[in-house]
């Protein structure tokens, strides 16, 4: 079967705010503000990247909560992650329409997010891989980034799902040259909630694909991005059976078939012509 690729960011795309104001950010007995307007000054006092700032903070607050930062307390952080509305079934619901159409979906996350909350989730099985930003452990325990995923970092993503290149260890396959792609890039759809998907939206948009903007309640952020021809569509963040997403996706997948049925009938007739 021919292959589409979903791509999407987590926090306020798929869940209702930042992974992190669950329950990691409750069991530090601080509220998010807290946490978050001290991550802001760790990084314009030390000129610090805005990811590895909070990574630096889930480390150094844990230790001095006395809280073992471990694989497996993230994970279980992840089961309170609250959804948007729909995503639940989102994937069985967009699976069957595409196989009904002989496309096989692969499901991606695009994080600037803990990959360990996110395989905590319900919904951690639908993803072929989970791109996110993740500790190393000493012990068991966290003690650095392993990987880190802000927001221009995020198109090398694009490049590895296209080639297949899906360990980040794999420098080659993602860098060389390629005669035929995994996923082509005009087979990808791109879902994000705001500015800090641009580049992907961006990217994926002017190599033919489709990007779609999601919002709850600031409409002005991506009323932006139509207006700077970021993206193809934009909608609300609600993924319940005949939203306006589904249907956009639908339509997406739609075309893509159409399209690859025209093509395959242009081949053919060439074929014919020639008479081979």
């Amino acid at each position: 079967m021919k292959k589409i690729a979903i791509l999407y960011d987590f926090d306020k795309t798929l869940s209702t705010t930042d992974m992190q104001e669950f329950d990691f950010i409750k069991n530090l007995g601080i509220s998010n503000s807290e946490f978050w307007n001290e991550t802001a000054k760790i990084t314009n006092d030390n000129e610090s990247d805005k990811i590895l700032a909070y990574m630096y903070m889930m480390v150094k607050l844990c230790k001095e909560k006395n809280i073992n930062l471990t694989h497996d307390y993230l994970k279980e952080c992840g089961k309170s992650v609250v959804l948007l509305p729909g995503v639940c079934d989102w994937f069985v619901r967009i699976n069957q329409f595409a196989f009904n159409l002989g496309y096989e979906i692969e499901h991606y996350i695009i994080s600037s997010g803990i990959a360990e909350i996110v395989e905590g989730t319900s919904i951690y099985k639908y993803f072929k891989k989970v791109f996110g930003c993740s500790f190393l452990y000493e012990n068991g325990i966290a003690v650095w980034p392993k990987t880190s995923v802000n927001y221009t970092q995020k198109t090398q993503y694009l490049f590895r799902i296209a080639k297949g290149s899906l360990d980040i260890t794999d420098d080659d396959t993602v860098n060389k040259k390629v005669s035929k792609f995994e996923i082509d890039y005009k087979n990808m759809i791109y879902i994000g909630d705001g500015i800090t998907d641009v580049p992907c939206m961006k990217l994926i948009k002017e190599k033919g694909g489709n990007s779609i903007a999601v919002y709850r309640n600031k409409k002005d952020i991506v009323k932006t991005l139509v207006n700077d021809d970021r993206v193809n569509f934009v909608c609300e963040a609600d993924y319940r059976e005949g939203s306006v997403i589904e249907d956009a996706v639908k339509s997406i997948i739609g075309n893509i078939a159409t399209n690859d049925k025209l093509k395959e009938k242009e081949a053919n007739a060439i074929k014919l012509m020639l008479g081979e």
